[in-house]
């Protein structure tokens, strides 16, 4: 069933061109600091990311973003073990190893039981860090057993309950069960994404949560032929259900104070997709403002697109769009 749009919301001003800064994907998204120590680690100096991970202290979900973004900077496993040898009782140097190995594993470059261990001997030296859990998470995301990742998640959880990072693992890992079912509220991965969002603080960004899951389900169903290869084809977005789950993200983002979230930019990016597919294209211009450069890959890869060309393409459509509604005041 089809959802009629909502009233537009007024459109968001455009550049000193008359046009949005086109996407300047990077994994750091809009932490510059971070950004920075990710520089200086490729070329070898992971002093600036001890001072880095020392000023994070026990954020963890701003830990864990960094921590994932650093092990996958080029050479980092190498580089973490220089530091490792330098200061052997280091926790940070751990963990960015274990997060760095499970990198290297999942290319194939080095074992899966390598990348196990060294996550288990990062757990063991910070033992109230979930972000050695959070690389062992990622690992079985894609290696492991169903228990193996509901065990890293617990653990993750005991520590930290609404780590952001591993609710969207847990997301797509369950929206993969049961691929040829309907997509029905009662499916695992809604499930799942409903109770994580009503049990989390008010302020949370798990509020979201419902709309990455129903993404991750268009992503399951489209690979098995179940959806059309293009979102744009596809009626995943227009029933009730998800406009239920789009309209109550929406409304919980315009009033959310807290957009220093380190991963905020990953759910603006699901929201934005979910309601550009909507047909909500002032609201979408709306959310790509607040975008700005900071595109992610998903959900606008989903299922194997390109996910610049798909990004600039919705991005142009609804600044186009926007800008007829305010002229027109329809």
């Amino acid at each position: 069933m089809s959802i009629s749009p909502s009233p537009p919301l007024a459109p968001p001003a455009p550049g000193p061109t008359g046009r949005a800064a086109g996407p300047a994907p990077g994994p750091a998204l809009d932490d510059a600091e971070l950004a920075v120590a990710a520089d200086a680690l490729a070329l070898g100096q992971w002093a600036r990311v001890r001072t880095l991970l020392a000023e994070t202290g026990t954020d963890w979900d701003r830990r864990g973003h960094r921590l994932t973004v650093l092990a996958g900077c080029q050479g980092s496993a190498a580089w973490a073990g220089d530091w490792q040898l330098a200061e052997p009782d280091s926790g940070d140097a751990a963990t960015l190893l274990a997060v760095a190995t499970v990198r290297r594993a999942l290319r194939g470059e080095t074992s899966t039981g390598a990348a196990a261990a060294a996550c288990a001997a990062a757990a063991r030296l910070l033992p109230d860090d979930p972000t050695p859990w959070l690389g062992a998470l990622i690992l079985a995301r894609r290696t492991g057993t169903e228990d193996a990742r509901a065990h890293a998640f617990r653990q993750i959880r005991a520590r930290h309950p609404d780590h952001h990072h591993a609710h969207h693992l847990m997301a797509a890992c369950l929206a993969e069960q049961q691929p040829h079912a309907a997509d029905d509220p009662r499916h695992p991965a809604h499930e799942f994404a409903a109770r994580a969002a009503a049990r989390a603080p008010a302020d949370s960004p798990l509020a979201l949560l419902p709309v990455v899951a129903h993404a991750e389900r268009y992503r399951v169903r489209a690979a098995a032929g179940l959806e059309p290869p293009d979102p744009a084809d596809s009626g995943h977005w227009n029933t009730r259900h998800a406009h239920r789950l789009r309209q109550a993200a929406f409304d919980w983002w315009l009033e959310w104070e807290g957009e220093d979230h380190p991963r905020g930019k990953v759910d603006l990016n699901f929201l934005a997709h979910a309601t550009f597919h909507e047909g909500r294209m002032a609201e979408a211009a709306t959310l790509f403002a607040r975008i700005g450069r900071h595109r992610t890959r998903a959900p606008w890869s989903y299922p194997g697109r390109d996910p610049d060309r798909a990004f600039r393409a919705a991005r142009a459509t609804a600044l186009r769009r926007a800008r007829g509604f305010g002229r027109t005041g329809t």
